[in-house]
């Protein structure tokens, strides 16, 4: 009987995805909803955060699951691109507003130089996205840490994303 409970744990675990994130509590997600809609102007509920890592940082996406919600776009298009810019001069204050100051990642985030992490934005067809990318593994790490912090905050409306390895295209 041991054996079969051993086996079957290890084929649990096996199936299991690494990059698996614990989901915050359900008062926890409530509340970063709260805060969130004081800072997001797109409808979390017709959006999907989607957080891929890649080997040299990672890619945030927002995107609507409506396609034709033109609307929706054009909010997570005006918002992406505005942190994006605020991320690239160090502003990290909202996702600290959202998730609180003690983030995962943001602390080490703050204190990067302008030209440690690169952070471009991109429109996409249903959404936009912010790439970010280093060479210092310390904030590949950050980066990281970060998304995980956001995919447990965002459990509801957002999923990992496929870990690959980052291409650097100028």
């Amino acid at each position: 009987m041991n054996a079969f409970f051993l086996s079957l744990l290890i084929v649990l675990f096996a199936t299991i995805p690494a990059h698996a994130v614990e989901t915050a509590g359900e008062d926890r997600l409530d509340e970063v909803v709260e805060r969130g809609i004081h800072v997001m102007p797109f409808d979390l509920n017709k959006t999907t955060h989607v957080f891929s890592k890649t080997t040299n940082g990672g890619i945030q996406q927002v995107t609507v699951k409506d396609k034709s919600d033109t609307e929706q776009i054009q909010l997570i298009r005006n918002h992406l691109s505005e942190i994006s810019e605020e991320f690239k001069q160090g502003n990290f204050s909202k996702p600290a507003h959202i998730h609180g100051k003690d983030m995962p990642g943001l602390t080490e985030l703050k204190t990067a130089n302008p030209d440690q992490i690169k952070i471009k934005y991109k429109e996409l067809t249903n959404g936009a996205q912010i790439d970010y990318s280093t060479e210092l593994p310390r904030f590949i790490d950050a980066i990281h840490s970060w998304f995980d912090a956001q995919l447990s905050d965002h459990a509801r409306h957002a999923v990992p994303g496929h870990s690959h390895q980052h291409m650097h295209h100028e």
